[in-house]
């Protein structure tokens, strides 16, 4: 994790910069999106995985008891 505590400052146009040894410990890309939590006076982003990063996840997911849409209630 982060050792040091990180200072960055809000421009003009509202945007917080996540500095480079953040984004290379999280790996998170240009135009990754994220969640935004508000808790008491904190903000915490929460970064959305990549849909590309999902891929496999389901691979050898037994299937054979899955309903077919018509089965359903």
């Amino acid at each position: 994790m982060v050792s040091t505590m990180l200072e960055v400052s809000l421009s003009q146009q509202y945007q917080v910069p996540i500095p480079q040894e953040i984004r290379d410990l999280l790996n998170l890309k240009a135009g990754q999106k994220f969640t935004i939590l508000l808790q008491g006076d904190s903000i915490t982003l929460v970064p959305k995985p990549f849909i590309q990063s999902l891929r496999g996840v389901l691979k050898g997911a037994n299937i054979s008891n899955v309903r077919d849409r018509s089965e359903r209630v």
